[in-house]
């Protein structure tokens, strides 16, 4: 299984950076922007509001374009927030950038679920092959967040930080085209690739 290998290791890539800006995004606020706590709450909801709204909009653009092609636009969108987040400076900054990622958030992590599973030879035993996707997601929260501390506390700005998970983005982005190219010179895989 192939694909399926090679898709994991796209979403263990790119997995590393959602998972780390997901759960550092309050602490940069704090660190970086002295922002306050009901500032952060308010950012919290806007995130959780617009992930909704992102999550339905990715399951229709991917009926239409396959989830490949989402995937990979979803990590690019991720890669230009990151690059957005290096350069914030302002309270609306890091608002503005909260709902893109809001936006992004809830789409790629059940189009990243769905996509593994067309990708899963047919068999009763998911729990085995879903075993295997968990696992990384969970190796991707730990070195995610283990290479995001390690390059601040060596740098001491969180800002330089955000370079490792855009390094992570790319070579899942790049990973996820060489996987659109592997189906289409396959021509296999059409709900996934469309």
């Amino acid at each position: 299984m192939p694909v399926l290998k090679r898709f994991l290791a796209a979403f263990l890539f790119y997995s590393m950076g959602v998972q780390t800006v997901m759960l550092v995004a309050i602490d940069f606020g704090i660190k970086e922007l002295k922002l306050a706590n009901n500032k952060l709450i308010i950012t919290a909801v806007i995130i959780q509001i617009v992930a909704i709204a992102g999550a339905v909009g990715m399951s229709r653009l991917s009926a239409r374009i396959g989830n490949i092609r989402v995937l990979s636009l979803t990590v690019l969108l991720w890669l230009c927030f990151c690059i957005a987040g290096y350069f914030m400076q302002t309270e609306m900054h890091f608002y503005i950038i909260a709902a893109g990622i809001g936006l992004v958030m809830g789409g790629i992590q059940s189009l990243s679920r769905s996509t593994y599973s067309k990708f899963m030879p047919e068999t009763r035993d998911t729990a085995s092959f879903f075993s295997f996707y968990d696992i990384t997601e969970k190796v991707a929260i730990v070195v995610g967040l283990f290479s995001f501390g390690f390059v601040e506390g060596l740098t001491h700005s969180m800002r330089n930080s955000i370079l490792v998970l855009m390094i992570f983005f790319v070579i899942g982005f790049l990973l996820l085209l060489y996987i659109g190219q592997t189906l289409k010179r396959q021509n296999t895989h059409e709900a996934v690739l469309h």
